[in-house]
């Protein structure tokens, strides 16, 4: 899953230098680079199988770890210690390039496909990026090449062990949410500030119809979660929450009205998806006096919306635009641990690892994006490393219209704002990748129509198809990628599912939900808890928040780019939208 390296102009001449120089390493005094020296430590296995020489001939090796994990420390202070929007000093400057991005394929194991899709014709899409090709090609910088993500190659198994299972389960059941408002507002904060009341409860902060219960606009939906990052058996449990701009849930004459906000999130839906029609929960057209179903009549009952060319209520002034958002349109997602109970049930708890926020500000018409995409690719062409506008408080701009910010756990626990480079790693999967809609992933996801509303819950959850195949989403994935993660590294998943290294389909089709196909057992989600924990008390997001319990193997450190990523016969098409009308009843 080879990442486009470069992403946006960089605007900021401070950091306009060639790559040259960086390959060079040219010291403090001979260049203004933002670019620091790797102070990670370094896995003993390398891609060229070369033996590191230390310059510190005299003193033994343990004495140079202790060395090298305080020169750690004082780096990563350093980085925290700069404001959020400083990009002085910066330890990975193609942060955007995820670490799964060097996964060792073989040639055939292809992780890429989630990411990068050629554009799909006669559909009229926004996504103009149209970069499958780099499902056969390493399209990195000089400075990506390098794999800047060293957690993955340490080693937590002794740090797990000396966390008791109780001490771990008391602090992922800990409420870190709460303290995050008040304490922004009493700084003086000026973006966005968490106003979704007792989200930390999860689904007890909404109605059954996904509505937040405190009035905020919020709505939670149910979806599938994109394979594989986000599937609890690799390391976090996540929800995601949408809201429309207010116009967008008043009557004309500026009432709320529930119906309205379920219609115009309704037609949303059918944009983003491009559907015609989708179904909704029964309404009286004669009540509200204009035609739903495109019939055009007014009935007591309709159980079923037609996509009209304009939103209703206040905000019938907004034209609909398949595959694009209104502007306003907002989505809230947390990341959080795993919840477990002594029967192994697995539960969204409340702790967060981290709350992501992202608004729609400006609205670009199709042609607009194409335009921006085709300015990416010839950045990438000149060599221009990714940078994007700091907005402070309210984050990072991505250029295609959303402005992202994030934040994430500090060393005890309590949430705090990312720092540049943390929310640098964000832009990676909002900005150009192929596969998106919209720089989005989650909602295109969801269950079709009413039956979606509602905090996600993947029991009784079938693995329905991905649109253009036939084979369960699931289980295409694993099939695809030979494992069940990125890597190959989640050991469960692969002597359940791959006894003899090849898929075991009949295991798979077993499962009798999506619940049971990605969760994890209670030791596993104890254990990656506890992993994750140990990021958190090291501060060292910088160099990876993959919950890994020991090295990943199939892992480079570096990338040879004169080697195809995969064989031509193993590159795959993905439409992140599912085909719902495959569920069995």
């Amino acid at each position: 899953m080879n990442r486009i390296c470069s992403l946006l102009v960089n605007y900021s001449a401070s950091i306009c230098i060639t790559l040259s120089l960086i390959a060079c390493g040219k010291n403090e005094s001979s260049t203004t680079s933002n670019i620091v020296e790797d102070t990670k430590p370094k896995s003993s296995t390398t891609v060229t199988n070369t033996k590191n020489v230390s310059a510190e001939k005299n003193i033994d090796q343990a004495t140079q770890n202790k060395i090298q994990q305080e020169k750690d420390a004082k780096f990563v202070k350093a980085v925290l210690s700069s404001s959020s929007s400083s990009q002085s000093r910066l330890y990975n400057v193609e942060a955007v390039i995820p670490s799964q991005c060097y996964t060792k394929t073989e040639g055939k194991n292809n992780p890429c496909l989630t990411c990068h899709q050629f554009t799909f014709a006669n559909e009229g899409r926004a996504n103009r990026m149209d970069d499958g090709d780099l499902q056969g090609d390493y399209g990195f910088s000089d400075v990506g090449v390098k794999n800047h993500w060293k957690n993955l190659f340490e080693d937590r198994t002794e740090r797990i062990a000396a966390i008791p299972d109780d001490e771990i389960l008391e602090y992922i059941n800990q409420d870190n949410y709460s303290a995050l408002a008040p304490s922004l507002v009493a700084r003086g904060w000026n973006g966005w500030v968490p106003d979704l009341a007792d989200l930390q409860l999860g689904a007890q902060a909404f109605d059954e119809n996904g509505f937040a219960k405190d009035g905020s606009g919020w709505v939670a939906f149910n979806y599938m979660p994109l394979p594989s990052t986000f599937w609890p058996t690799n390391g976090s449990t996540d929800d995601v929450m949408i809201r429309l701009p207010e116009k967008f849930r008043t009557t004309a004459a500026g009432k709320y009205d529930r119906n309205i906000y379920v219609l115009n999130l309704t037609v949303v839906e059918a944009a983003i998806k491009n559907f015609r029609t989708l179904s909704i929960p029964t309404m009286n057209e004669v009540a509200l006096g204009f035609d739903i179903d495109g019939d055009n009549k007014l009935e007591n009952a309709v159980s079923e919306m037609r996509r009209p060319t304009r939103y209703f209520g206040a905000a019938a002034d907004e034209k609909v635009s398949t595959f694009l958002y209104p502007v306003g349109t907002s989505f809230l997602h947390t990341v959080r641990y795993i919840g477990v109970n002594d029967k192994g049930d697995i539960y969204v708890p409340k702790r967060m690892k981290e709350v992501r926020y992202m608004v729609k500000t400006e609205f670009h018409e199709k042609s607009m994006l194409g335009n921006f995409y085709a300015e990416e690719q010839r950045d990438k062409m000149e060599g221009n490393l990714p940078r994007y506008p700091t907005l402070g408080d309210k984050g990072l701009n991505n250029k295609f219209g959303w402005h992202l910010i994030g934040f994430i756990e500090n060393a005890d626990g309590h949430l705090r704002q990312q720092v540049y480079e943390e929310n640098l790693f964000c832009m990676g999967c909002h900005t150009t990748i192929g596969s998106t809609i919209d720089q989005t992933f989650a909602f295109a996801r969801k269950v079709d129509g009413a039956a979606g509303w509602g905090y996600i819950n993947l029991r009784g959850m079938q693995d329905v198809p991905v649109y253009g195949e036939t084979m369960g989403g699931i289980a295409s994935y694993l099939q695809k990628v030979g494992g069940g993660n990125e890597f190959r590294g989640n050991d469960e998943l692969q002597e359940k599912y791959f006894p003899n290294g090849k898929l075991d389909l009949a295991a798979v089709n077993k499962a009798k939900d999506v619940y049971e196909l990605i969760m994890p057992s209670r030791r596993r989600a104890l254990d990656l808890n506890k992993a994750y924990r140990t990021i958190v008390q090291d501060q060292d997001f910088i160099f990876g928040r993959d919950a890994n319990i020991k090295p990943l193997k199939n892992v480079f450190e570096s990338i040879d780019t004169e080697i195809e990523p995969l064989e031509k016969k193993f590159r795959s098409s993905f439409d992140m939208r599912l085909d719902w009308s495959k569920t069995e009843s």
